[in-house]
């Protein structure tokens, strides 16, 4: 599966427009970006990412008693299906096919001429893109106690009893690796907004983050519902971080006076500000 994911991408992004052959100067990126501006956010990101494994190493496990006391009953029926599950191949599965995406998926970028004319800018913006989601995900696994599925059966053995096994919620490895290709996904179409390639590049990014949220579940690492999260919050910041940064023109504002008169029979003026995402 990792292998299919990575030359799936690879292929699609070979498919995009090739620039013209008597161009002398790369296309314009559609993204501005200002270190000014932007540096103190991915380092205030990588900040609040760090306060959010500093609360995680305060977190205290199950001790037997507490272990010996849970019922699958307990967990919500759209999630019990998982509850006992424990496998150490299918965490090795997800651990491979989550950590090479982290750096396969803005790799891959580096395939298509126009956007390595900008790759610089790119990896400033991935690293910013990742940051805001791993921010979320450490906040959020460092401030909510959810057991894991393993701990509704007999596996695990030490980590039963140890404070990762309330780090249910949510998903961190599929949350990650849905920014990265959806991070992917989005830059690739923001600079080929027209290329056939476009429905196999989307699909490969929200294929491999679907695998590595089957995989966890299998392990039983976390319930249905923590990587349902886990993939909307990573698919969403993978796109919308890019997309906050698109230049003017790209993002379509415009701007244009209106006036009229409104049903109580006042007249109003100003301006319309519209945005086309």
């Amino acid at each position: 599966m990792k292998h299919f994911s990575a030359l799936l991408i690879s292929f699609t992004l070979l498919l995009a427009p090739k620039p013209n052959a008597t161009a002398q100067q790369a296309p314009a990126s559609p993204y501005r970006t200002s270190f000014a501006v932007d540096a103190p956010i991915t380092l205030g990101m990588g900040a609040l990412g760090s306060l959010g494994l500093y609360l995680v190493q305060q977190k205290s496990g199950l001790n037997d008693a507490e272990l010996a006391a849970l019922d699958k009953n307990d967990v919500p029926k759209f999630d019990r299906f998982v509850a006992g599950n424990y496998s150490d191949r299918a965490q090795t599965v997800g651990d491979l096919l989550c950590y090479p995406s982290l750096v396969i998926a803005p790799g891959l970028l580096a395939l298509n001429k126009d956007v390595r004319g900008h790759y610089g800018q790119i990896l400033g913006l991935y690293l910013q893109t990742m940051a805001t989601s791993s921010a979320a995900f450490t906040m959020t696994v460092g401030t909510v106690y959810r057991y894991r599925p393993f701990l509704y059966g007999t596996e695990g053995g030490g980590d039963r009893n140890s404070k990762i096994s309330t780090n249910s919620f949510f998903a961190g490895h599929t949350a990650h690796t849905a920014t990265a290709t959806f991070f992917a996904a989005k830059v690739f179409h923001d600079f080929h907004p027209d290329s056939p390639a476009e429905p196999f590049v989307w699909g490969a990014a929200a294929l491999v983050p679907a695998a590595v949220a089957y995989s966890r579940m299998e392990a039983g690492k976390h319930f249905l519902s923590d990587n349902i999260v886990g993939y909307a919050v990573g698919a969403t910041v993978g796109i919308v971080v890019p997309q906050l940064h698109k230049t003017a023109g790209r993002r379509g504002f415009s701007m244009v006076p209106v006036q009229g008169v409104n049903v109580n029979g006042y007249s109003y003026g100003g301006l319309l500000l519209t945005k086309l995402l």
